[in-house]
């Protein structure tokens, strides 16, 4: 581990209350390690009784719409941005719903529950089919054990509040 300032070999110092971080000699200084934040959506149309699904290029299961947040980008800037490139569709209203460490790659997922109309599609290059699910189907298609599959499964109560 190197410190993204100056290049100098990091090593780990103790700090209370936080115990061992990476410590720079050089820049005398602690480096909280850093990963990039990610958005998560749980896209749903106008009256909240389907859900949205991705199926990304070369990938077999369907997942939902997600996507980087920029340097100097808020995710509510993100999801907007994000969800028309894949699908050439527009967020008309998100709210926040929960957040989750994904280890498999080391990324922040901020989830928000994502409205928007059931217009025609046109699928960006990333994502190879899109399809409108009713809850049950939505949850015998997402992959299983995966990061989507909890933020779905955790919406979906909320969900039903709507209906």
């Amino acid at each position: 581990m190197f410190c993204r300032d100056c290049g100098e070999k990091l090593a780990l110092r103790f700090m209370e209350k936080e115990g061992l971080v990476p410590y720079c000699p050089k820049c005398e200084k602690f480096k909280f390690p850093f990963f990039p934040v990610a958005v998560s959506m749980t896209v749903v149309n106008r009256d909240e009784s389907k859900i949205l699904l991705a199926k990304h290029t070369g990938e077999d299961d369907y997942t939902l719409f997600a996507g980087y947040v920029k340097k100097g980008e808020s995710a509510e800037k993100a999801i907007p941005r994000e969800f028309k490139e894949e699908t050439n569709l527009n967020a008309i209203r998100w709210r926040y719903f929960s957040s989750r460490y994904h280890e498999a790659k080391n990324v922040l997922m901020l989830n928000f529950i994502v409205t928007t109309n059931e217009d025609e599609m046109q699928l960006g290059e990333e994502i190879e089919e899109a399809r409108w699910c009713t809850f049950d189907e939505a949850k015998a298609l997402i992959r299983k054990s995966s990061t989507a599959e909890y933020f779905l499964l955790g919406a979906l109560p909320e969900l039903g509040k709507k209906r």
